[in-house]
């Protein structure tokens, strides 16, 4: 079918390149199973099976298939999109110090990017330093790494919002600025860097770090720091709820979220909105006799 890999959309990768006619139920519960194990929410599996549960409907009605695979297929929990959790500001205080003294840099600064730029997993391990520009401190999302059988597989941004332009916080630049003069002096060539992974394998650094690595890392992490568990997605999360919470349009979130819209975003944080509203308490009174600003 023409739509088959556009509607399918980030389930794809985890079918392979099967035809319609192969896909057993067996093969659309691995794909959701390994989405759970990449960080996807019970809204982002249901969305990607409701898109294929379209497609097999439209292929019966076509007779290109005899049977409807996702029929035997159920989720668990609520289909409707759900919050993560936040961090507390003093348990990303604490994640932060951890980030910049884990072991390997690689996982310390990826996982920063995903709690300081809402980076998903796939997009931060997808980084090149060609990527990174250090002198106007902007980042660029152009592709994503993810699982998919045990390895990983490169892949187009979640959807065209999530290819996008990102500013750069101060502390962040600064350490990405660090790396790259200690890369360089430990005798790296500026034009050969620029085309290297900013998260290379230990294994080999002509690919990204194994997609489950940061998962991983962070579990450690929070069990040190004796902080609840923690997902990779919930640093995501945090940060556009702290968006929010300091008064940022949704428009912006959803823009650095790399949401389709911005209808996505106030369905995941329409709870915090809510809060947000119920503070807005104004007196006609104090409208009416407020004193006006004098010429």
């Amino acid at each position: 079918m023409a739509n088959y890999r556009r509607e399918l959309g980030y389930l794809l990768p985890y079918l392979g390149p099967k035809r319609l006619q192969d896909i057993k139920p067996m093969d659309i519960r691995q794909a959701l199973d390994r989405m759970a194990a990449q960080g996807l929410g019970t809204w982002a599996r249901s969305k990607a099976l409701t898109h294929l549960r379209a497609i097999f409907k439209e292929a019966l009605a076509l007779e290109l298939v005899h049977r409807d695979p996702t029929a035997a297929i159920r989720l668990e929990g609520s289909t409707r999109a759900r919050a993560g959790r936040t961090l507390e500001p003093g348990e990303a205080t604490l994640l932060l110090r951890a980030f910049d003294s884990w072991p390997t840099w690689e996982v310390g600064m990826a996982l920063r990017l995903c709690l300081a730029m809402e980076l998903r997993v796939g997009e931060a391990l997808g980084l090149r330093w060609e990527d990174v520009d250090l002198v106007e401190g902007t980042l660029i999302v152009r592709r994503a790494w993810t699982a998919l059988g045990g390895k990983g597989i490169l892949t187009e941004p979640k959807t065209p919002h999530s290819r996008r332009t990102l500013p750069l916080p101060k502390a962040t630049l600064e350490r990405l600025k660090a790396r790259w003069e200690e890369l360089v002096a430990k005798g790296a060539r500026p034009r050969d860097l620029r085309e290297a992974w900013l998260f290379p394998s230990p294994k080999d650094p002509g690919q990204p770090l194994n997609p489950h690595t940061l998962a991983h890392a962070l579990r450690k992490m929070v069990a040190r720091l004796g902080i609840p568990p923690l997902r990779v997605h919930d640093l995501r999360h945090s940060y556009g709820s702290l968006l929010l919470a300091n008064g940022a349009p949704l428009e912006l979130v959803s823009e650095r979220l790399g949401h389709a819209n911005p209808s996505i975003t106030l369905n995941v944080y329409r709870h915090l909105l809510a809060r947000e509203r119920a503070a807005w308490v104004v007196d006609p009174e104090d409208l009416i006799h407020r004193p006006t600003a004098q010429a």
